[in-house]
């Protein structure tokens, strides 16, 4: 076991970090063997060999040849987990309708550990990009740049963000991403007026995005939906005006499905 320097923190067990890790590289590398792992992570060639068997044997692992890969057991996980959210469970339909209304790209987002998680994707007809809208379902994102992170960064309590912001800093990813901290406050601040967040270009150049969140009644943040598509398109006041009515309206459906299935229970019965 290693401690991470804190007497006032649990004891953390190596082995399960150790097992963590390799999981990660597994997809970062698309699948890998046991010396490019070793490698990969600075270890030794058996005791990777004896993770890879022991997560083989678990049915976490299969391997083809000489090269090991996650297996389907991480997808069964995977879905349990993503039903487990009621932004997910009550957000997905709704957006499938958002997608057909406009024709473009609708997300599904929700916050977890200060990143953005993409629970589900709606792809229009008219929808651009989709083998990296795809790729996004696979991996977590920063919430600066895109306008479902925005919606969401808005609407959270000032200290979730000055942290979030202190861990994760402002990475760069176009020419448009905004990384200086005041200047993304202060569009927050904007966001927070206009009830919708705007991404400019600022995740991949040549695409928009409009974001709203979804919250609860007194105002807690639980996920966001946005359109993303053509700046050409998107950044034209007529059609950004008819995106933001569409997420803004999709938005309140998925707050008004949560509030409303939380509801069922209180009533009264004939039972007491």
């Amino acid at each position: 076991m290693v401690n991470n320097g804190d007497s006032d923190s649990p004891r953390l067990l190596e082995t399960v970090s150790r097992a963590f890790e390799i999981f990660e590289a597994l997809q970062r590398l698309d699948g890998a063997g046991v010396t490019e792992l070793a490698t990969e992570l600075d270890m030794s060639k058996s005791s990777v060999y004896n993770y890879l068997r022991t997560l083989e044997e678990g049915r976490f692992a299969v391997r083809s040849g000489d090269t090991y890969r996650l297996s389907y057991r991480f997808l069964h996980i995977g879905e349990y987990v993503r039903g487990c959210s009621q932004v997910y469970r009550h957000g997905a339909e709704e957006l499938d309708v958002l997608a057909y209304e406009t024709g473009r790209y609708a997300h599904l987002a929700t916050e977890q550990h200060g990143l953005g998680v993409n629970l589900y994707k709606s792809k229009g007809q008219e929808a651009i990009g989709r083998q990296y809208q795809q790729s996004k379902l696979q991996r977590p994102d920063y919430l600066h740049y895109s306008a479902t992170g925005k919606a969401m960064l808005a609407f959270m309590p000032a200290e979730r963000v000055d942290w979030i912001l202190d861990e994760y800093g402002l990475v760069k990813r176009t020419a448009n991403t905004v990384t200086d901290r005041d200047a993304l406050l202060s569009e927050l601040e904007t966001v927070r007026e206009d009830g919708y967040a705007v991404n400019r270009e600022e995740e991949i150049e040549g695409i928009r995005a409009v974001g709203a969140p979804i919250r609860t009644p007194d105002g807690e943040v639980l996920g966001s939906v946005s359109i993303s598509g053509p700046a050409h398109r998107i950044q034209t006041p007529e059609y950004q005006s008819q995106m933001v009515g569409a997420i803004t309206d999709a938005a309140n459906r998925i707050e008004v499905n949560i509030n409303t299935a939380s509801k069922q229970g209180d009533f009264p019965s004939f039972d007491h």
